[in-house]
């Protein structure tokens, strides 16, 4: 039985990255040894996107993203604490903005538009 969904960021700097979602996110973490941190990251889902549209086709296979209830309260907290963003954009299923995470490149964080399937129990999500 599948328990939980574990994602792998990749980074040329892991110290920052790992400091960055202990101490900027402040990610909840277990230390498995040397430093070697494993974030809770709280309830997941996951979604599968075609990878080519009539506008365009993209070469990843696997994307992370962040949600929040709060963009702009996020983004504000978050400044606070350093962290950096890209430009913000409205997109049909949420707002959404990158986040700089240090050493590794940029994750997305948005809010949705839709309830995520994530925060609801089983039973909503049979219905």
């Amino acid at each position: 039985m599948i328990t939980a969904l574990h994602t792998l960021v990749y980074a040329e700097d892991t110290d920052a990255a790992r400091a960055f979602f202990r101490d900027v996110l402040r990610l909840p973490h277990a230390d498995t040894g040397g430093g070697w941190l494993i974030f809770k990251s709280g309830p997941s889902e996951l979604g599968v996107h075609p990878s080519a549209w009539p506008e365009g086709r993209t070469e990843q296979s696997f994307d992370v993203s962040l949600c929040c209830d709060d963009l702009e309260a996020t983004m504000a907290e978050l400044t606070e604490r350093g962290a950096t963003f890209g430009d913000i954009a409205d997109e049909q299923w949420g707002t959404v903005v990158p986040l700089d995470v240090p050493g590794a490149g940029q994750i997305m964080l948005y809010a949705p538009k839709y309830a995520l399937p994530a925060l609801a129990d089983d039973e909503e999500l049979r219905a």
